[in-house]
This record gives C-alpha cells, sequence and structure tokens, in this order.
C-alpha cells in the first residue's frame, strides 16, 4: 500500500516563523552545475499519527524534516546518524519507495533533461527505474525464497527492460553475476544455497541488471561479518569506477564511510547538522553531534579514545522535537539560544556547512588519520 500523502502541511507543528528555513546560497540550485547528478530541496516526509476508532489524525512524525543536499556524477555521499534519525526515509523517498510529504528531488536523467520525482506519478517513475536502484541492508529480506537466482536477478530486464527473450536474459544473468563475483552455475539454485555475502552479491547484480547509472545502497554491509564486508566494499568501490556509478551511501559505522565516502551528510531527528568532505569530518567536526558520533568509532590510539566524551540522553521523539536545536538536551555546550533558536546551516569553511549557534567557537574532536580505523581486507582508501 502506498503510504499516506499529507495534506494541509499548514496543520503540521512547522518550526516557529522566528527560525524560517532557509537554504545557503552553495546548496541552492546545485543542479544548474552540469556534474551534479541530484539534488534534494527542502525534502521532508511527515508520517500521521492516528488514534481512536475512527483514526483521527492527531499528530506527525517528522521523519524527514527540512532536508537538502546534492551528489555529483561518480561521487559517494554518506548519510550518517544514529538509529531513527532519517537516514533509510531520506533514501526511500529519493527513489519514491516513499512518496514525499513536500520538497523536490531533482534528477539530471541520461538524456540531460532535470526532472522533479518528487512530483512523479508511478506511471512516470517506471522508465525512470532503469537509472534509480537500490541495494538493501538485509540481502536475505529482499530476495523472494521460491525464486533461482536466474529468475531474482533476470527479474528488471523482463518486467521495466521488456527482454523477453529467455536466452537473452540468461545470458545477461550470466555476465551480470560473474561481475559481481559468482559463478553462472548458480543461475538455478535458491536464496537459502549462498551465505550472506553471496546474498548480497546477488542484490548488487539484481540492481546492476538495467544499467543504473544512481545506486542507493542502503547499510549494505552491517549484516556481513567484517571479513565479508572488505570483499563487498571493495566490490562497490570495483564497480563504481568500471561502470561510473553514484552512490548514497547511508550508514550508522563511521569506520566505513571514512572508506568509502567522498562527502558525509550527518542527520539528526530528520535535520542535516553537518556536511563536509570526509577528510574534513573526521579531522576537525564542527557539531557537537558530529564528535559523538565519533567517540562510538574504534580508534587504535589510547591518547585520541582518552580525548573523547561519548554522547549520553536519548534521541528525541520526532513527533515531538524539543524547541530551538534538537540536539541541546544532549549537547555538553548548549547555552539558553540553542534551546529557544533553530540554527541555520551556514558555510564555516569551502564545502563544509553546520547548523550550531557555536560552531565557530568549539573546538571538537576529530578521529584523526585515517590510519587509525582500519577495515581489514579492505583494498581502496579514499
Amino acid at each position: 500500500m502506498k503510504d499516506e500523502q499529507v495534506t494541509g502541511v499548514s496543520a503540521l507543528q512547522l518550526p516557529p516563523a522566528s527560525a524560517p528555513t532557509r537554504i545557503v546560497a552553495p546548496i541552492a540550485n546545485a543542479i544548474d552545475d552540469p556534474s551534479v547528478l541530484m539534488e534534494v530541496r527542502s525534502l521532508k516526509k511527515y508520517f500521521p499519527i492516528k488514534e481512536g476508532f475512527v483514526k483521527k489524525v492527531v499528530g506527525y512524525v517528522r521523519a524527514v524534516d527540512d532536508v537538502s543536499f546534492f551528489i555529483r556524477e561518480g561521487e559517494t555521499l554518506g548519510l550518517v546518524g544514529e538509529s531513527g534519525c532519517g537516514k533509510t526515509t531520506t533514501a526511500r523517498c529519493i527513489l519514491r519507495a516513499h512518496n514525499p510529504t513536500s520538497g523536490k528531488i531533482l534528477f539530471r536523467t541520461k538524456a540531460g533533461e532535470v526532472v522533479d520525482v518528487a512530483q512523479f506519478s508511478d506511471g512516470e517513475m517506471r522508465p525512470l527505474r532503469a537509472e534509480m536502484q537500490m541495494v538493501f541492508q538485509d540481502p536475505y529480506a529482499s530476495l523472494n525464497p521460491r525464486m533461482t537466482l536466474l529468475d531474482l536477478v533476470g527479474e528488471p530486464l523482463l518486467v521495466v527492460g521488456g527482454m523477453k527473450n529467455h536466452q537473452e536474459r540468461q545470458a545477461r544473468v550470466a555476465e551480470l553475476l560473474q561481475l559481481v563475483g559468482l559463478r553462472q552455475e548458480y543461475m538455478q539454485r535458491y536464496p537459502h544455497a549462498f551465505s550472506g555475502g553471496q546474498r548480497q552479491r546477488i542484490v548488487i547484480a539484481r540492481a546492476l541488471a538495467l544499467n543504473p547509472r544512481f545506486i542507493v545502497a542502503d547499510e549494505p554491509v552491517s549484516a556481513l561479518d567484517v571479513s565479508v564486508q572488505a570483499q563487498v566494499l571493495n566490490l562497490l568501490l570495483k564497480l563504481q569506477n568500471e561502470l561510473n556509478l553514484t552512490y548514497l551511501f547511508v550508514a550508522h559505522d563511521l569506520s566505513v564511510v571514512k572508506h568509502i565516502c567522498d562527502r558525509v551528510v550527518v542527520m539528526y531527528v530528520g535535520k542535516i547538522v553537518e556536511t563536509a568532505p570526509t577528510h574534513n569530518l573526521f579531522f576537525t567536526p564542527k557539531h557537537p553531534y558530529t564528535a559523538a558520533l565519533m567517540s562510538a568509532v574504534p580508534v587504535a590510539n589510547p591518547r585520541i579514545r582518552a580525548r573523547m566524551t561519548p554522547l549520553e540522553g536519548d534521541v528525541p521523539s520526532p513527533a515531538n522535537p524539543p524547541s530551538g536545536c534538537y540536539f541541546h538536551p544532549r549537547c555538553p555546550y548548549a547555552v539558553d539560544k540553542c534551546s529557544t533558536d533553530l540554527p541555520l546551516l551556514e558555510e564555516l569553511e569551502p564545502g563544509h556547512f553546520v547548523a550550531c549557534h557555536r560552531a565557530s567557537e568549539l573546538q571538537l574532536v576529530g578521529i584523526g588519520d585515517a590510519k587509525t580505523i582500519e577495515i581489514p581486507g579492505l583494498e581502496v582508501d579514499r
């Protein structure tokens, strides 16, 4: 079933008038740059809260609350944050698995035309599915246990690609399996016959079936063993270099994000609090929440660990977020202004945007040299 569209946005509990939404100039209209593949503008996704026998709407969960970012063609953008911060909902809205409440999702097609995916109907989205695909977190849950690999990987070719010839589909599936490191003899096997890492390779092969340009990877390695994680990450990087793919990499494991992403967007309770090139974010975080996330990353340096303070408290409910900065109840640096005024994304350094009232005066601790974070078996380091 489709998720319910939210109408009457004026009835929602929006930020107060004293803190209007603003998109900083370097982010706005990024799609005008030919190198930008996608731009998300003021994306919102509110889920209604219903009570009573007649299911009266009594409020809304602000899963995604005014999110804006862009992705350049050929790069990997990391989307990170705690569980429940809105990462996956943002990704699903981009692919229209969820219908956005409001906002724009501007995508540059193969023909060079810029379209607003948020306004597309299901029928209009169908031809665009070939250019936008998703790799899910749990490979077993995303594979039909009653279908063979030939049917699973070949289904997009038949449904979207219109490849009705069985021999052609079989040849294409064999090519895709070889591309992701699986043998073509596996085509007649079922998902239960494979390990977790092999099933994730099958999911990647299915995503590549229609030669997409943009892939959303929703925590693609979090359900795998560490050694298998490295293999899948190596595969993703190899495919990106060979096929010129663009990734939106959703994750909560910063050690993985550090090695695979070019830029990182940090989300908290549906909002973006910081975005920067990966190197800058890990060396010099500007938002206290980002610095707190760094404290959870295992680092082989006891001096760095001694300087870090773990994050305390619980994530506030997106149905009833606190006033002002959403992070201020957990922030050790909060002042009175933080509890009343909503901070806006501002550019402190080239390409480094932060939504924090005290970002310019705080000296926060990053993780440091990339060598302090290791993923055994990972061959490529950005």
